[in-house]
């Protein structure tokens, strides 16, 4: 028997907002009857943009019941903006918890609401669409879901894994990959710590030697090439503030030429913590 907080066995046995919405905006769908759980999510915006009707149909257990109620309660009077950011952690905080064995109702509710926001946003199709290689055949869930829920929730184990997605679940051949999953989060979290110690032993005027060099040397003569230019205004640590000038100056696309050149010059050759921010 299953250890349910009272708000779940709450939502469970009285699920606010089922059913489903006459021509939503969104619409969104994941899981399947062949795999025990699924869930469909439609919501409706108002003049102000704001989430003001949201309804699910849901197949599966008490979590997954309780967790698609939270969901729609959560993201009421919500902006799409403010909706994006929910993670399942919030949907399994909202009710208090969830067993660590269904924590993936909490994680099907979060892809629900993706896919109704891109359904929103434009795409066609308003299922939940597989990103990447299927690496447990028995639930379908691909190496980009299981290293996403993994890193989200910092998981470490192959049992924290099934929990959080079901994958390994079933025949458990898969457990081979989802290790190496792991694993490779791992690697690159020691690379990370790594690269933020070597950043924390540079000082400020380190940094703006760096900067200066790369600006002088490659990104000036670049826009030079199409009659603009740059002046460095201020250097805060690893925060950048810079000024177009000439051509530059009056640009439509100087925002790209900042982010898409400038910032990724300066992160390449200096440190990926640079940010580069336009003063006018």
């Amino acid at each position: 028997m299953w250890e349910y907080s009272d708000k779940v066995i709450d939502y469970f046995l009285h699920p606010r907002n089922v059913g489903e919405l006459k021509d939503p905006d969104g619409i969104g769908e994941v899981g399947s009857l062949a795999c025990g759980d699924m869930l469909r999510l439609t919501f409706k915006l108002d003049k102000n943009k704001r989430i003001s009707e949201v309804a699910f149909k849901t197949f599966g257990c008490a979590s997954a019941i309780a967790s698609s109620s939270a969901l729609t309660e959560l993201i009421k009077g919500k902006t799409i903006e403010e909706a994006e950011k929910i993670t399942n952690k919030d949907i399994a905080d909202y009710l208090g918890g969830l067993p660590d064995e269904k924590m993936h109702c909490s994680v099907m509710g979060r892809e629900a609401l993706e896919a109704a926001i891109k359904n929103y946003q434009g795409e066609d199709s308003a299922k939940h669409e597989l990103e990447g290689k299927v690496i447990c055949k028995c639930f379908g869930v691909t190496d980009h879901e299981i290293e996403r829920v993994a890193k989200e929730n910092k998981l470490t184990t192959i049992k924290e894994v099934t929990d959080y997605t079901k994958a390994g679940g079933g025949c458990e051949l898969c457990h081979d990959e989802i290790q190496k999953i792991l694993d490779n989060i791992n690697s690159k979290k020691h690379h990370d710590t790594k690269t933020e110690a070597k950043e924390s032993q540079l000082t400020n005027l380190q940094i703006m030697h760096k900067v200066e060099e790369v600006i002088e040397t490659r990104i000036k003569p670049a826009l030079k090439h199409d009659s603009g230019g740059i002046e460095l205004i201020d250097i805060d640590h690893f925060q950048v503030s810079l000024k177009f000038k000439d051509a530059c100056a009056t640009c439509p696309n100087s925002n790209v030429t900042l982010q898409q050149f400038i910032e990724k010059e300066l992160q390449k050759e200096i440190s990926p913590s640079i940010r580069v921010k336009e003063v006018k």
